[in-house]
Protein backbone atom coordinates (compact mmCIF):
# COMPACT_ATOMS: atom_id res chain seq x y z
CA UNK A 1 0.00 0.00 0.00
CA UNK A 2 1.29 3.21 -1.24
CA UNK A 3 1.08 6.38 1.35
CA UNK A 4 0.20 9.61 -0.44
CA UNK A 5 0.86 13.55 1.38
CA UNK A 6 -0.73 15.35 -0.96
CA UNK A 7 0.44 19.66 0.06
CA UNK A 8 -1.20 23.00 -1.25
CA UNK A 9 -4.39 24.82 -0.94
CA UNK A 10 -5.24 28.60 -0.57
CA UNK A 11 -7.44 28.77 -3.80
CA UNK A 12 -9.19 26.80 -6.32
CA UNK A 13 -6.06 26.92 -8.41
CA UNK A 14 -4.18 24.73 -6.30
CA UNK A 15 -7.31 22.62 -4.56
CA UNK A 16 -8.81 21.49 -7.56
CA UNK A 17 -5.79 19.94 -9.55
CA UNK A 18 -4.93 18.60 -5.59
CA UNK A 19 -8.03 16.69 -5.36
CA UNK A 20 -8.18 15.49 -9.45
CA UNK A 21 -5.36 13.57 -8.71
CA UNK A 22 -6.38 12.62 -5.41
CA UNK A 23 -10.05 11.41 -6.73
CA UNK A 24 -7.51 9.09 -9.60
CA UNK A 25 -5.50 7.26 -6.88
CA UNK A 26 -8.24 6.69 -5.19
CA UNK A 27 -9.80 4.90 -8.06
CA UNK A 28 -6.96 3.47 -9.35
CA UNK A 29 -5.38 2.18 -5.73
CA UNK A 30 -8.32 1.61 -3.72
CA UNK A 31 -5.79 0.75 -1.25
CA UNK A 32 -3.60 3.55 -1.20
CA UNK A 33 -3.80 6.26 1.99
CA UNK A 34 -4.10 9.37 0.90
CA UNK A 35 -3.34 12.61 3.24
CA UNK A 36 -3.85 16.33 2.58
CA UNK A 37 -1.79 19.18 4.25
CA UNK A 38 -3.57 22.15 4.30
CA UNK A 39 -4.31 25.26 6.23
CA UNK A 40 -7.37 26.18 8.10
CA UNK A 41 -8.22 29.58 5.95
CA UNK A 42 -7.56 28.35 2.30
CA UNK A 43 -10.68 26.23 0.69
CA UNK A 44 -9.35 22.65 1.66
CA UNK A 45 -10.48 23.31 4.75
CA UNK A 46 -13.90 23.50 3.58
CA UNK A 47 -13.16 21.41 0.24
CA UNK A 48 -11.05 18.48 1.11
CA UNK A 49 -12.90 16.87 3.93
CA UNK A 50 -16.21 17.28 1.45
CA UNK A 51 -14.90 14.99 -0.90
CA UNK A 52 -13.78 12.57 1.74
CA UNK A 53 -9.86 13.45 2.34
CA UNK A 54 -8.40 13.47 6.00
CA UNK A 55 -6.70 17.00 6.42
CA UNK A 56 -3.96 18.14 8.41
CA UNK A 57 -3.48 21.59 9.07
CA UNK A 58 -0.57 23.70 9.17
CA UNK A 59 -0.20 27.23 9.90
CA UNK A 60 -0.61 30.13 7.07
CA UNK A 61 2.78 31.21 6.06
CA UNK A 62 2.95 33.44 3.77
CA UNK A 63 6.74 34.22 2.76
CA UNK A 64 7.98 37.76 3.63
CA UNK A 65 7.91 40.12 1.05
CA UNK A 66 9.34 43.61 2.88
CA UNK A 67 11.36 43.66 5.75
CA UNK A 68 9.31 43.89 8.84
CA UNK A 69 8.36 42.30 12.05
CA UNK A 70 6.64 39.18 10.44
CA UNK A 71 9.68 38.69 8.19
CA UNK A 72 11.70 38.21 10.87
CA UNK A 73 9.50 35.45 12.84
CA UNK A 74 9.26 33.56 9.32
CA UNK A 75 12.85 30.99 9.50
CA UNK A 76 11.33 30.22 13.10
CA UNK A 77 8.03 29.49 12.32
CA UNK A 78 8.93 28.02 9.01
CA UNK A 79 11.24 25.35 10.73
CA UNK A 80 8.69 25.11 13.09
CA UNK A 81 6.46 23.80 10.38
CA UNK A 82 9.10 21.52 8.91
CA UNK A 83 9.37 19.65 11.97
CA UNK A 84 5.76 19.24 12.34
CA UNK A 85 5.45 17.68 8.77
CA UNK A 86 8.93 15.64 8.90
CA UNK A 87 6.89 13.93 12.25
CA UNK A 88 3.54 13.21 9.99
CA UNK A 89 5.40 11.86 7.58
CA UNK A 90 7.16 9.97 10.01
CA UNK A 91 4.10 8.57 11.70
CA UNK A 92 2.16 8.13 8.51
CA UNK A 93 5.02 6.01 6.58
CA UNK A 94 4.81 8.55 3.54
CA UNK A 95 6.13 7.39 0.12
CA UNK A 96 5.46 10.39 -1.66
CA UNK A 97 5.16 14.11 -1.49
CA UNK A 98 3.26 15.41 -4.28
CA UNK A 99 2.79 19.80 -3.76
CA UNK A 100 0.13 22.25 -5.56
CA UNK A 101 1.92 25.25 -4.69
CA UNK A 102 0.35 27.44 -1.82
CA UNK A 103 0.64 27.99 1.52
CA UNK A 104 1.43 24.22 2.88
CA UNK A 105 3.52 23.18 -0.34
CA UNK A 106 7.45 25.20 0.90
CA UNK A 107 6.88 23.14 4.20
CA UNK A 108 6.17 19.51 2.54
CA UNK A 109 9.10 19.90 0.19
CA UNK A 110 11.33 20.59 2.70
CA UNK A 111 10.83 17.66 4.63
CA UNK A 112 10.20 15.63 2.22
CA UNK A 113 13.76 15.96 1.13
CA UNK A 114 15.07 15.81 4.72
CA UNK A 115 13.22 12.68 5.23
CA UNK A 116 14.66 11.34 2.11
CA UNK A 117 10.83 10.53 0.55
CA UNK A 118 10.49 11.77 -3.31
CA UNK A 119 8.94 15.20 -3.90
CA UNK A 120 6.60 15.90 -7.13
CA UNK A 121 5.96 19.26 -7.86
CA UNK A 122 2.93 20.73 -10.17
CA UNK A 123 2.72 24.19 -10.93
CA UNK A 124 -0.90 25.06 -12.38
CA UNK A 125 0.26 28.47 -13.93
CA UNK A 126 2.43 29.36 -16.80
CA UNK A 127 3.80 32.00 -14.18
CA UNK A 128 5.13 29.94 -10.69
CA UNK A 129 4.59 30.75 -7.66
CA UNK A 130 7.58 30.95 -5.26
CA UNK A 131 6.81 28.05 -2.71
CA UNK A 132 7.27 26.26 -5.97
CA UNK A 133 10.37 27.99 -7.98
CA UNK A 134 12.05 27.60 -4.82
CA UNK A 135 11.06 23.90 -3.98
CA UNK A 136 11.78 22.49 -7.67
CA UNK A 137 15.38 23.19 -7.30
CA UNK A 138 15.53 20.24 -5.27
CA UNK A 139 13.52 17.75 -7.18
CA UNK A 140 13.29 16.61 -10.67
CA UNK A 141 9.65 15.58 -10.65
CA UNK A 142 8.31 18.77 -11.89
CA UNK A 143 4.91 19.11 -13.76
CA UNK A 144 3.84 22.13 -15.10
CA UNK A 145 0.31 22.66 -16.78
CA UNK A 146 1.60 25.37 -19.76
CA UNK A 147 4.71 24.89 -21.66
CA UNK A 148 6.91 27.44 -21.50
CA UNK A 149 6.84 27.90 -17.64
CA UNK A 150 9.98 29.37 -16.38
CA UNK A 151 11.26 26.49 -14.16
CA UNK A 152 14.12 24.71 -15.50
CA UNK A 153 13.74 21.02 -16.28
CA UNK A 154 10.25 21.21 -15.64
CA UNK A 155 7.61 17.94 -17.99
CA UNK A 156 4.57 19.48 -19.65
CA UNK A 157 1.94 17.34 -17.54
CA UNK A 158 -1.20 19.76 -18.27
CA UNK A 159 -3.81 20.23 -15.72
CA UNK A 160 -5.71 17.85 -13.68
CA UNK A 161 -8.93 17.89 -14.05
CA UNK A 162 -12.09 16.50 -12.44
CA UNK A 163 -13.80 13.41 -14.19
CA UNK A 164 -17.13 15.32 -14.87
CA UNK A 165 -15.05 17.43 -16.75
CA UNK A 166 -12.54 14.89 -18.47
CA UNK A 167 -15.56 12.55 -19.53
CA UNK A 168 -18.06 15.59 -20.78
CA UNK A 169 -19.74 14.74 -23.54
CA UNK A 170 -20.99 18.32 -24.25
CA UNK A 171 -22.70 17.46 -27.94
CA UNK A 172 -24.95 14.65 -26.13
CA UNK A 173 -25.61 17.15 -23.12
CA UNK A 174 -26.20 20.64 -24.62
CA UNK A 175 -30.02 20.37 -25.27
CA UNK A 176 -30.72 19.24 -21.90
CA UNK A 177 -27.58 21.53 -20.10
CA UNK A 178 -29.62 24.52 -21.44
CA UNK A 179 -32.85 22.89 -20.74
CA UNK A 180 -31.10 23.04 -16.44
CA UNK A 181 -30.75 26.35 -17.06
CA UNK A 182 -33.98 27.56 -18.49
CA UNK A 183 -32.08 27.67 -21.72
CA UNK A 184 -33.62 27.64 -25.41
CA UNK A 185 -32.44 24.26 -25.76
CA UNK A 186 -31.27 25.42 -30.16
CA UNK A 187 -30.39 28.88 -29.51
CA UNK A 188 -26.95 30.18 -29.65
CA UNK A 189 -26.09 30.34 -25.68
CA UNK A 190 -22.82 32.32 -24.40
CA UNK A 191 -21.84 31.89 -21.08
CA UNK A 192 -20.22 34.29 -18.73
CA UNK A 193 -18.15 34.09 -15.70
CA UNK A 194 -15.91 36.28 -13.73
CA UNK A 195 -15.22 33.01 -11.43
CA UNK A 196 -16.30 32.08 -8.23
CA UNK A 197 -15.62 35.67 -6.59
CA UNK A 198 -17.16 37.64 -10.08
CA UNK A 199 -15.49 40.36 -11.94
CA UNK A 200 -16.93 43.77 -12.02
CA UNK A 201 -15.52 44.04 -15.61
CA UNK A 202 -16.90 41.14 -16.80
CA UNK A 203 -19.88 41.46 -15.22
CA UNK A 204 -20.65 45.48 -15.98
CA UNK A 205 -18.96 44.93 -19.79
CA UNK A 206 -21.48 42.32 -20.91
CA UNK A 207 -24.80 42.49 -18.67
CA UNK A 208 -24.93 46.45 -20.27
CA UNK A 209 -25.19 45.11 -23.50
CA UNK A 210 -28.06 42.56 -22.73
CA UNK A 211 -31.25 43.89 -24.99
CA UNK A 212 -28.48 44.19 -27.87
CA UNK A 213 -27.32 40.27 -27.37
CA UNK A 214 -31.57 39.40 -27.11
CA UNK A 215 -32.41 40.63 -30.51
CA UNK A 216 -28.89 39.15 -32.16
CA UNK A 217 -30.87 35.91 -30.96
CA UNK A 218 -28.12 35.05 -28.73
CA UNK A 219 -29.15 33.89 -25.19
CA UNK A 220 -26.72 34.14 -22.36
CA UNK A 221 -26.09 32.15 -19.39
CA UNK A 222 -24.42 34.80 -16.88
CA UNK A 223 -22.73 33.34 -13.62
CA UNK A 224 -21.50 36.55 -11.42
CA UNK A 225 -19.92 35.33 -8.23
CA UNK A 226 -20.79 36.29 -5.10
CA UNK A 227 -18.75 39.01 -3.93
CA UNK A 228 -19.50 41.40 -7.02
CA UNK A 229 -22.26 43.69 -8.22
CA UNK A 230 -24.37 42.86 -10.76
CA UNK A 231 -27.69 43.81 -12.02
CA UNK A 232 -29.97 41.18 -13.73
CA UNK A 233 -31.25 43.31 -16.58
CA UNK A 234 -34.27 41.23 -16.77
CA UNK A 235 -34.25 40.70 -20.48
CA UNK A 236 -35.42 37.53 -22.11
CA UNK A 237 -32.66 35.02 -22.94
CA UNK A 238 -30.58 37.04 -20.65
CA UNK A 239 -30.07 34.15 -17.22
CA UNK A 240 -28.35 35.47 -14.58
CA UNK A 241 -27.01 33.12 -11.30
CA UNK A 242 -24.94 33.70 -8.28
CA UNK A 243 -23.84 30.62 -8.28
CA UNK A 244 -23.05 27.44 -10.89
CA UNK A 245 -22.84 24.05 -8.80
CA UNK A 246 -22.61 22.57 -12.19
CA UNK A 247 -20.24 23.83 -14.22
CA UNK A 248 -20.06 20.60 -16.70
CA UNK A 249 -23.66 21.27 -17.55
CA UNK A 250 -22.75 24.98 -17.88
CA UNK A 251 -19.70 24.10 -20.39
CA UNK A 252 -21.52 21.81 -22.15
CA UNK A 253 -25.14 24.61 -22.99
CA UNK A 254 -22.21 27.42 -24.44
CA UNK A 255 -21.02 27.98 -27.42
CA UNK A 256 -18.59 30.74 -26.65
CA UNK A 257 -17.26 31.37 -23.05
CA UNK A 258 -16.70 34.78 -21.81
CA UNK A 259 -14.20 34.13 -18.76
CA UNK A 260 -10.90 35.51 -16.98
CA UNK A 261 -8.03 33.26 -17.56
CA UNK A 262 -7.36 31.33 -14.53
CA UNK A 263 -5.40 28.57 -14.83
CA UNK A 264 -7.91 25.58 -14.18
CA UNK A 265 -10.52 27.64 -16.63
CA UNK A 266 -8.22 28.11 -19.32
CA UNK A 267 -7.28 24.46 -19.24
CA UNK A 268 -10.73 23.32 -18.97
CA UNK A 269 -12.51 25.48 -21.72
CA UNK A 270 -9.26 24.40 -24.01
CA UNK A 271 -9.20 20.44 -23.11
CA UNK A 272 -13.44 20.62 -24.16
CA UNK A 273 -12.53 22.70 -27.52
CA UNK A 274 -14.67 25.63 -26.02
CA UNK A 275 -13.72 29.19 -27.76
CA UNK A 276 -12.99 31.80 -25.40
CA UNK A 277 -13.06 35.28 -24.85
CA UNK A 278 -10.29 35.45 -22.22
CA UNK A 279 -10.62 39.01 -19.86
CA UNK A 280 -6.80 38.54 -17.68
CA UNK A 281 -7.40 39.37 -14.44
CA UNK A 282 -5.37 42.59 -14.33
CA UNK A 283 -3.75 42.65 -10.75
CA UNK A 284 -1.34 40.19 -8.75
CA UNK A 285 1.56 39.00 -10.45
CA UNK A 286 -0.25 39.14 -14.40
CA UNK A 287 -0.33 34.94 -14.39
CA UNK A 288 -3.59 34.85 -15.76
CA UNK A 289 -2.18 36.79 -19.36
CA UNK A 290 0.20 34.23 -19.19
CA UNK A 291 -2.17 31.21 -18.65
CA UNK A 292 -4.06 32.08 -22.03
CA UNK A 293 -1.13 32.70 -23.85
CA UNK A 294 -0.87 29.72 -25.90
CA UNK A 295 -4.36 29.12 -26.75
CA UNK A 296 -4.75 32.14 -28.12
CA UNK A 297 -1.56 32.24 -30.37
CA UNK A 298 -3.17 28.86 -31.64
CA UNK A 299 -6.36 31.25 -32.61
CA UNK A 300 -8.64 29.11 -30.22
CA UNK A 301 -9.35 32.42 -27.64
CA UNK A 302 -9.38 35.87 -27.93
CA UNK A 303 -8.00 37.92 -25.31
CA UNK A 304 -9.66 41.44 -24.05
CA UNK A 305 -8.99 43.81 -21.71
CA UNK A 306 -10.80 44.89 -19.10
CA UNK A 307 -11.82 48.76 -20.62
CA UNK A 308 -12.05 46.83 -23.65
CA UNK A 309 -15.27 45.64 -22.36
CA UNK A 310 -17.85 48.21 -23.88
CA UNK A 311 -21.15 47.89 -25.45
CA UNK A 312 -19.46 48.84 -28.49
CA UNK A 313 -17.07 45.92 -28.52
CA UNK A 314 -19.52 43.70 -27.58
CA UNK A 315 -21.43 44.86 -31.12
CA UNK A 316 -18.40 45.04 -33.24
CA UNK A 317 -16.80 41.82 -31.72
CA UNK A 318 -18.46 39.93 -29.80
CA UNK A 319 -22.22 39.89 -30.92
CA UNK A 320 -20.58 38.77 -34.89
CA UNK A 321 -17.95 35.95 -33.46
CA UNK A 322 -21.10 34.26 -31.31
CA UNK A 323 -23.39 34.38 -35.02
CA UNK A 324 -19.80 33.05 -36.85
CA UNK A 325 -20.88 28.91 -37.43
CA UNK A 326 -17.62 28.21 -39.06
CA UNK A 327 -15.25 31.15 -37.48
CA UNK A 328 -16.54 29.17 -33.67
CA UNK A 329 -15.78 25.90 -35.50
CA UNK A 330 -12.58 26.11 -36.47
CA UNK A 331 -11.59 28.25 -32.99
CA UNK A 332 -12.77 24.73 -30.89
CA UNK A 333 -10.58 22.68 -33.14
CA UNK A 334 -7.81 25.36 -32.54
CA UNK A 335 -8.27 25.38 -28.52
CA UNK A 336 -8.48 21.57 -28.26
CA UNK A 337 -4.97 21.44 -30.17
CA UNK A 338 -3.48 23.84 -27.73
CA UNK A 339 -5.66 22.12 -24.63
CA UNK A 340 -5.64 18.37 -22.89
CA UNK A 341 -7.69 16.54 -20.72
CA UNK A 342 -4.97 14.03 -19.76
CA UNK A 343 -3.55 15.82 -17.25
CA UNK A 344 -4.30 13.98 -14.03
CA UNK A 345 -3.34 10.79 -15.81
CA UNK A 346 0.03 12.41 -16.56
CA UNK A 347 0.73 13.70 -13.52
CA UNK A 348 -0.21 10.63 -11.37
CA UNK A 349 2.83 8.98 -14.19
CA UNK A 350 5.16 11.66 -13.47
CA UNK A 351 4.47 10.60 -9.07
CA UNK A 352 4.83 6.94 -9.89
CA UNK A 353 7.55 7.58 -12.00
CA UNK A 354 8.98 9.22 -8.62
CA UNK A 355 8.18 6.25 -6.71
CA UNK A 356 10.10 3.73 -8.80
CA UNK A 357 13.15 5.76 -8.56
CA UNK A 358 13.33 5.34 -4.71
Amino acid sequence: MTSYLLAGGGTAGHVNPLLALADLIRAEEPEAEIVVLGTREGLEARLVPERGYELVHIERLPFPRRPNLAALRFPARFARAVRETRALIRERSIDVVVGFGGYASAPAYRAGAKEGVPVVIHEANAKPGMANKLGARSTPYVGVTFEGTPIPGARVTGMPLRPEITGLDREGLRAAAREHFGLDPVKRTLLVTGGSLGARAINRGISASAAELAAADIQVLHIWGGLTEVEDPAVPGYTVIPYCDRMDLALAACDLAVSRAGSTTVSELSGLGIPAVFVPYSHGNGEQRFNAAGVVAAGGALLVEDDELTPDWVRAVLIPLVGDEARLADMADRARGAGALDGTERLLALVREALAAR
